[in-house]
């Protein structure tokens, strides 16, 4: 048996089911659990846009989640080794300075993290370690799945029906009682400047914020034991996951899984305890369904690789996109003159957070109104979710700008949606104050307000409002009361 084997954690900031973790501790006396903070991450600059990769509130939420992962080997007698810098550097490194005869680490599906992985392959080989890689982050296994890869379906409704007919979920593994680790100094986390961020408080969000706050294991049992059992919403959540207001129209279980602090069978075992104890439904089929779409887009994006990031995307659709910088910015700053949208980027701006309905529409409306490169959008996203993953942020924008995993149209009818949705427009109220006081019809459609109307509510277009970017009439055939 090995003696010591380092286990390179990535997105999966968890001890609870976590196979990379348990195989190395089965076939090692000792562990040298690792986190990096990749500079080519933390800091830089977007390909697309003129933005931070990672934005300042989830550079935090990732911190965060470090931290309760400390915590959590702390507990278990173990330590876990903390570094900012190139994981080719600095995983050799750390391999050879503990005399490692092996290192264990997550595989994930993204293009980037493929050659991060294969770099630091590439260097441990060369001092005589072996990497072995786990497939540990979504619902079903990959090698559990009716097909090999390269002949997933890219439509979801035949590719879910083959996989609820032909994989099982695996149970989710226990904890470790022990992580036996070296005597060794963990490693200060670096700090948000360190990071190269501000170290602005600004962005801790109050007690109306509608996503969970403290990144790590520790917060996402205790919201998924909240979410589902101690307010019992599971029962409903069908009826309200298109909500646009709140903590609990939806799970928001979603950061967490994305950094890998939660894993997707914890949650499946806690909807299958919630259908035994108290009732199965569609709302509980529900949740299991979402996690089969985001387990979809990470086996789409295993497939496909680079061209999920092409501007034809995987259908290599022929498209002229517009690159129009100022249009692009007035959808990012929310200043489209459409409220329903710009509610929904003030809110992402805001608190790192969109519903699914806002998201949607928000997408729609810069590729399919617009017109502009959907991967602009994408990237925006990229920056600023705090749920940001690649294959389910990327894969989305595709599927709505049309050349994803379904070519057909796509498109949101925003007018039609936001009566639909918010039909008092509580929504755009809340993050569009300066149309506070308008009746919800001109509240979601102030340009419909004539010069006398504008006096009287104190909304003056062009001075507290923005004029609509597009004719709305041109572009939608949506109910205007």
């Amino acid at each position: 048996m090995a003696d010591v084997a380092v286990v390179w954690f990535r997105r999966d900031l968890r001890v609870h089911d976590n196979p990379t973790l348990q195989r190395a501790l089965e076939e090692n006396d000792r562990v040298v659990p690792l986190y990096t903070f990749e500079p080519g991450l933390f800091g830089a600059r977007s390909r697309w846009i003129d933005e931070p990769r990672i934005g300042r509130r989830r550079a935090r939420f990732v911190r965060e989640s470090v931290q309760d992962l400390r915590q959590r080997m702390h507990e278990r007698d173990g330590e876990l080794l903390v570094r900012h810098g190139d994981p080719g550097s600095v995983v050799p490194a750390v391999a050879e300075s503990v005399d490692a005869d092996a290192v264990h680490a997550q595989r994930l599906p993204g293009t980037e993290e493929r050659r991060t992985a294969s770099a630091v392959e590439s260097e441990l080989e060369s001092v005589g370690v072996d990497l072995t890689t786990h497939w540990t982050h979504t619902l079903h296994a990959i090698e559990d799945l009716p097909t090999a890869i390269e002949h997933v379906q890219d439509t979801f409704t035949p590719w879910k029906d083959s996989v609820e007919a032909n994989s099982s979920v695996p149970e989710p593994l226990a904890p470790p009682e022990s992580v036996p680790t070296p005597d060794m100094d963990g490693g200060s986390i670096p700090t948000l400047s360190e990071l190269g961020y501000d170290e602005r408080t600004d962005d801790t969000p109050g007690d109306d914020t509608p996503m969970p706050v403290p990144g790590g294991e520790s917060a996402a049992l205790e919201r998924l034991q909240t979410y589902i059992f101690e307010r019992d919403r599971l029962r409903e959540y069908r009826e309200t996951r298109n909500g646009l207001l709140g903590m609990d129209f939806s799970s928001k279980f979603s950061p967490w899984l994305a950094q890998g602090c939660l894993s997707p069978r914890r949650v499946k075992r806690a909807v299958d305890r919630y259908e035994r104890e108290r009732v199965s439904n569609d709302s509980t089929y529900w949740l299991v369904f979402e996690l089969r779409w985001r387990d979809f887009f990470q086996f789409q994006l295993a497939k496909h690789g680079d061209a999920y990031f092409t501007p034809g995307g995987i259908q290599d659709r022929e498209i002229v996109w517009n690159r129009d910088e100022t249009a692009f910015r007035r959808w990012a700053d929310g200043e489209t003159g459409f409220p329903f949208v710009d509610a929904a980027m003030r809110e992402l701006a805001a608190t790192g957070y969109q519903s699914n309905r806002a998201r949607q529409n928000a997408a729609s409306f810069l590729a399919n109104t617009l017109r502009i490169d959907w991967r602009w959008g994408a990237a925006y996203y990229e920056s600023s979710l705090l749920d940001y993953d690649v294959a389910s942020n990327y894969g989305n924008w595709a599927y709505v700008a049309g050349v994803g995993t379904d070519s057909r149209d796509r498109a949101f009818d925003v007018l039609w949606q936001a009566h639909n949705y918010d039909p008092d427009a509580e929504y755009v109220r809340h993050w569009v104050p300066e149309l506070a006081d308008l009746p919800p019809r001109y509240a979601h459609e102030p340009w419909r307000m004539d010069a006398d109307e504008q006096a009287r509510y104190g909304v003056e277009l062009r001075v507290e409002y923005p004029e609509p970017i597009v004719d709305p009439n041109m572009h939608f055939d949506g109910p205007s009361s």
